[in-house]
């Protein structure tokens, strides 16, 4: 029952950690679709945006994020035979990629606090397209966790649609953003 516990912990939080992370990027866009906006309008935008992401970062993002983690070492403490599972050998690679996100997201955010409301040194396009990373890191661990022993047997059939889903995201991102300008 312990193991159950600590995994619907996981679970809240892992949810909390990325509505963080999804919430985050978006306020980097926000931030960066300022760029051609009248010096005042800008300047309240930006600092609001700053003040936003700040606080999203420390209050909700990175405790999220440590309780899940906290929690998912705890189940392997108590499961230690996951770690000898070709399934969570793969989820285990798929958050070296969302900590690789997340260090990327936490640099983001000392970038916008110390711009101090000047640009934003990256295009708004790579900004939205990253925007989508955590989906295909969530999307990924999803299955790898649902599907377990699957994953292993039909790998390349989950690699060509996750292709798939990650060319048709970008398109639609590229799309969205030509109809915009």
């Amino acid at each position: 029952m312990l193991y159950t516990i600590i995994k619907a912990i996981h679970i809240i939080f892992m949810v909390s950690y990325f509505a963080g992370i999804f919430y985050l990027v978006r306020l980097f866009v926000y931030y960066k679709d300022t760029d051609n906006f009248e010096e005042n309008k800008k300047q309240i935008l930006r600092k609001q945006y700053v003040f936003m992401a700040r606080r999203l970062w420390n209050i909700i993002t990175v405790p999220a994020g440590v309780i899940m983690l906290t929690t998912g070492l705890i189940m392997i403490s108590l499961n230690f035979g996951l770690m000898k599972t070709p399934w969570f050998h793969l989820k285990l690679t798929f958050l070296v990629g969302l900590a690789a996100y997340h260090f990327w997201c936490w640099k983001k955010v000392l970038q916008i606090k110390d711009l101090q409301g000047n640009i934003l040194p990256i295009e708004n396009l790579k900004l939205r397209q990253a925007n989508e990373i955590a989906t295909f890191i969530l999307f990924l661990i999803v299955f790898t966790v649902i599907l377990k022993s699957l994953v292993i047997s039909f790998w390349w059939q989950l690699i060509v649609g996750f292709v798939v889903l990650v060319f048709a995201i970008m398109m639609t991102v590229k799309l969205v953003n030509k109809k915009k300008k």
